[in-house]
């Protein structure tokens, strides 16, 4: 048998489960494989590929393109970039891992905290024999706007009345009363926008939520409020984005983006009032435990004839 492990950017993945147990040849890949075609060449062969979420995609034309792969292990309990329908029809069984929404919610607090503190730049400053350059935002009895309120957002919400924030939420089919369990108010997505001086985005990217902030609504922000995205790129108008931070109307914190890695000479890399991060909100110890001993198990499942974490299995 031989499995391929996608992705692995710090080169990790080995250590985090005992991949030895499977008695295969194992490769690693730890940079971006690149367009389709460089995946389908890479890839060649394997009869089993891990694939961390959603950083290389699975069309069509690439799950036809590899008749020797059997099983395609997806760390997370969902992955927008695997075409499901294909896999199927390729006779391609497709698994998931568990999952803790929890570091997410950590990662959207620590950049939250290092924009209103200006960390980043202040960091800098005592680096190179400075000193304090900014005057920071503090956050008690400020309103934290949540875009979601599910797992994750509950939990920013909750860390969020730690700081003795109000809190306010939106999401489609968000009622007063759910939002009421996370100490939340529910309001309309322009009052929310509106009225925060935090913006923080909990969805699932769909087609619902592709582009659901443009530039009206960025535009509709308090002047000065912080836009945090660790939710996915795409929620966000990214040209309008752009803009806006540039204009010196909102900031932005920002762990994704629509295309990653992020290129070297994206403009986002040198925009001002940001903070970036390279969409690290699940890249943790933990997580990747989870990750990658659910993906042992998954493997060791398959190959005994009982497929565990199936998202779509071939032939059924």
């Amino acid at each position: 048998m031989r499995i391929a492990i996608l992705d692995d950017y710090q080169n990790v993945a080995r250590s985090f489960a005992d991949w030895d147990s499977l008695e295969a040849e194992i490769t690693v890949f730890t940079e971006p494989l690149g367009g389709h075609d460089r995946v389908i060449e890479a890839l060649e062969g394997f009869d089993v590929v891990v694939a961390m979420r959603e950083r290389t995609p699975f069309p069509a034309r690439v799950l036809h393109s590899l008749p020797d792969l059997k099983l395609l292990v997806s760390t997370g309990q969902r992955n927008a970039a695997i075409d499901m329908d294909a896999a199927h029809a390729a006779g391609i069984t497709v698994c998931g891992t568990g999952y803790l929404p929890y570091p997410t919610a950590e990662a959207t607090w620590a950049l939250i905290l290092a924009a209103a503190r200006n960390v980043p730049s202040e960091e800098r400053s005592v680096r190179e024999g400075g000193w304090q350059r900014t005057v920071g935002t503090a956050l008690r009895g400020k309103t934290l706007g949540l875009i979601g309120l599910g797992r994750l957002g509950g939990q920013v919400a909750q860390i969020g009345r730690a700081f003795g924030m109000n809190v306010v939420a939106w999401s489609q089919n968000l009622t007063a009363e759910r939002a009421s369990e996370h100490g939340a108010t529910a309001l309309s997505l322009g009052e929310l926008l509106g009225t925060a001086d935090v913006v923080s985005i909990h969805l699932v990217l769909s087609d619902r939520s592709r582009g659901l902030l443009g530039a009206r609504e960025l535009d509709s922000m308090k002047r000065g409020a912080l836009l945090v995205n660790t939710s996915r790129g795409p929620i966000v108008d990214e040209a309008a984005l752009l803009d806006a931070v540039q204009r010196g109307h909102i900031r932005a914190a920002l762990d994704v983006y629509d295309t990653e890695p992020l290129p070297a000479d994206h403009p986002l890399r040198s925009a001002p009032n940001t903070v970036l991060t390279p969409h690290i909100g699940y890249v943790c110890d933990d997580v990747y435990r989870v990750f990658y001993q659910d993906a042992v198990e998954d493997i060791a499942a398959f190959e005994a004839g009982s497929p565990i974490r199936v998202m779509t299995q071939a032939g059924s």
